[in-house]
């Protein structure tokens, strides 16, 4: 690990600044967080549910960390606060990219037309060959985290584009479930077949639900590469916020939607 360099202000070079930001991000997190492990324990024992839930603990860490950085004096010169941000921010991501894979797999699985799928797509056919590069990214960017700014910058960078490639195909596999899930409405209101509790909003309109969230990830992912010679934009907070951290919040709401993540006693053995 590079040492702490002298008088070097961390909070500065990452642009933090707001206080009431992080605070307000780590409160909409908190009930958010409670929501999941709910979900988990009286509901729906989904895999999911455990995955948001670390992501929402994570996230409200992330800000409590952030606000501190710019509410403390001379905590923005602290090397290790500024490893914890940088590694949260990292894993949180890792944790939101793998539940929409995950649901999208899911839901999937419980669509008949979803069997005949492009080649293209082959690749991603099972979960773990989109979890192991997805690994590989946080690993990538936990050691470049773990370095001072400029060493670390080509590992940093190297996982943003890993973590970019990886959205990208997650919005085409979730585009493939859209296709899939209309074929098999349209087949629902011809025979006139329709399963118990098959009414809810995220069961009848969830690969909707999970474009937006792809559409979020692609915007905080497309910000992400757009600034990644541009450090002073990608730290500024008039658009890291709305474009960073916005993206991600608005996503974790969308899988409250009622019935978007499938119970494991439907999913096939």
């Amino acid at each position: 690990m590079a040492a702490n360099p002298t008088e070097f202000n961390y909070a500065n070079f990452l642009g933090i600044q707001s206080v009431a930001a992080a605070i307000v991000f780590a409160v909409v997190y908190a009930p958010l967080f409670g929501w999941f492990m709910w979900q988990l324990f009286r509901r729906q024992k989904a895999y999911v549910f455990i995955v948001l839930a670390f992501f929402c603990l994570i996230r409200i860490a992330s800000f409590v960390i952030r606000a501190c950085l710019a509410a403390i004096e001379g905590a923005g010169e602290n090397f290790e606060l500024y490893i914890a941000d940088q590694v949260l921010f990292g894993v949180g991501f890792f944790s939101l990219l793998y539940s929409a894979y995950s649901v999208v797999l899911d839901r999937q699985q419980l669509t008949e037309a979803g069997r005949q799928r492009p080649q293209i797509l082959r690749i991603a056919e099972s979960r773990r060959s989109f979890t192991v590069p997805l690994l590989a990214a946080v690993i990538i960017g936990i050691i470049g985290a773990s370095q001072d700014p400029e060493s670390g910058k080509i590992l940093r960078d190297f996982g943003t584009i890993i973590f970019f490639i990886l959205t990208v195909l997650l919005a085409l596999r979730t585009l493939f479930l859209t296709r899939a899930e209309d074929d098999s409405r349209f087949f629902v209101a011809k025979t006139g077949s329709r399963t118990p509790g098959s009414r809810s909003l995220g069961r009848e309109y969830g690969s909707y639900i999970l474009c937006m969230v792809a559409l979020l990830l692609l915007v905080r992912m497309a910000f992400a590469i757009a600034t990644i010679n541009d450090t002073t934009t990608l730290h500024n907070e008039h658009f890291w916020y709305p474009l960073y951290a916005l993206p991600e919040a608005l996503a974790v709401i969308l899988y409250t939607a009622s019935g978007l993540v499938p119970p494991r006693s439907e999913l096939p053995n």
